[in-house]
């Protein structure tokens, strides 16, 4: 089980180092090159990483890793400055998509039967995209 997370490990990292450089010095960005690389050693390419959990597993904690690096660069002046966009772009955008997605659903003939709140999850997915965006506009 070590063995296999230390060889997983040394497989995503030499994939990141290999391939990050060379989509960058094609003009593109750094998290295109780290999808890249993981298409290209997983499963449906290479299959040097063949097992999907693992490769969940380990995207998870990429994920704490990339959120703890944001907070060590967000300042809270920012934040301050951020809070209307996010909160009321964030907000707005709930409420569209899920009137969307609702109206949607009763064109579609499906029956009002399931609760109130699965037509707001949906109308919850696109928001960490939509509040990256206004951050990166009021930044």
């Amino acid at each position: 089980m070590a063995i296999d997370l230390l060889y997983n490990c040394l497989i995503f990292l030499a994939a990141a180092v290999l391939i990050v450089p060379l989509v960058k010095r094609l003009g593109l960005g750094e998290v295109l090159g780290y999808l890249i690389a993981g298409v290209v050693i997983g499963p449906s390419v290479l299959g040097l990483v063949p097992d999907a959990e693992a490769v969940l597993q380990f995207s998870e904690v990429g994920i704490v890793f990339l959120l703890f690096v944001i907070g060590l660069e967000l300042k809270p002046s920012r934040l301050k400055l951020m809070r209307k966009p996010v909160f009321g772009f964030g907000g707005l955008q709930m409420l569209i998509t899920s009137l969307v997605l609702g109206g949607l659903a009763l064109m579609l003939g499906l029956s009002p039967a399931p609760p109130w709140w699965w037509v707001s999850a949906w109308g919850y997915a696109p928001r960490p995209w939509c509040s990256s965006c206004s951050a990166r506009r009021a930044s």
